[in-house]
């Protein structure tokens, strides 16, 4: 398998972003300190603007050979597209806040069913990407997960699920659903995330997806905005003051383990 030999592994290696988790540092005896909520703001942007792997303008350029992109969209589908819906309500059970239960019920409502925008499940709208490119949907009943990718996945099912709803609703709403653009969702002088025309999306421009493809680019255009404040405001507003270290701790943990898991995809795709 290319994505384990030795040689390709330390390449990757060489192009990846540090990631390191130094904040927050702790008191005397080994206590996080408390995190004041603009430092809590600002450590959760640095760790979003880290969210930039070295191989995704090869993939926007059209660099990856045509009979391999079929691995990037499977690892996609089967670590967190396929059950986004279901890592959503594992933090919406586990919270104790009726505000923040109603945001996520909108989220999960609308990923699960399509019926605030996009009229169709997202997972299912996922899938007119491999369908509108001829390839074998069996594939995607049946998908391996790459070494990088597993890790992750186990990342999020373990904060989703058993490291409290305030970790797991960030790890979900803001690094899973987020980009390296989210200063620009609280700050409005910040640089917003770029909306191209649907015909220069890389995979229409590059790889000749019909339009009518883009189902789920033109729902996620549609609902992202209410789903981004709502869910800075989630995290910023009512995670509690004890609990934003290990939320901080989480989302560095879930950028290094999103930027193993890319690396393994890029080499896997021939980058």
């Amino acid at each position: 398998r290319l994505w384990a030999a030795g040689y390709e592994r330390s390449f990757v290696a060489r192009h990846r972003p540090q990631a390191t988790m130094k904040f927050p540092p702790a008191r005397q005896g080994g206590t996080p300190r408390s995190v004041d909520r603009d430092e809590f703001k600002e450590a959760l942007l640095r760790v979003m603007e880290r969210k930039d792997h070295w191989a995704w303008p090869a993939f926007g350029r059209g660099e990856v050979a045509k009979d391999r992109l079929h691995l990037h969209l499977e690892q996609e589908w089967a670590t967190y597209v396929r059950d986004f819906p279901v890592l959503i309500g594992r933090a919406y059970i586990q919270c104790p806040l009726a505000s923040v239960r109603q945001a996520l019920a909108e989220n999960l409502y609308e990923e699960e069913t399509g019926g605030i925008a996009a009229g169709r499940p997202h997972p299912e709208l996922f899938l007119e990407y491999p369908r509108g490119l001829g390839m074998d949907l069996s594939r995607f009943e049946r998908v391996e997960l790459l070494p990088g990718a597993a890790r992750y996945r186990a990342f999020l099912d373990e904060a989703s699920g058993a490291r409290g709803w305030a970790a797991g609703n960030a790890v979900v709403t803001i690094f899973v659903e987020g980009t390296a653009y989210e200063r620009g969702e609280v700050d409005p002088a910040a640089p917003k995330r770029p909306v191209p025309p649907l015909t220069e999306h890389p995979l229409v421009k590059h790889y000749g997806l019909p339009l009518e493809a883009l189902a789920l680019t033109k729902a996620h255009r549609s609902v992202e905005g209410d789903h981004r404040a709502a869910a800075w405001k989630m995290v910023l507003s009512d995670t509690p003051e004890d609990e934003r270290a290990r939320v901080l701790s989480s989302m560095e943990e879930a950028l290094c383990r999103w930027l193993d898991y890319r690396d393994d995809v890029a080499v896997a795709c021939g980058l």
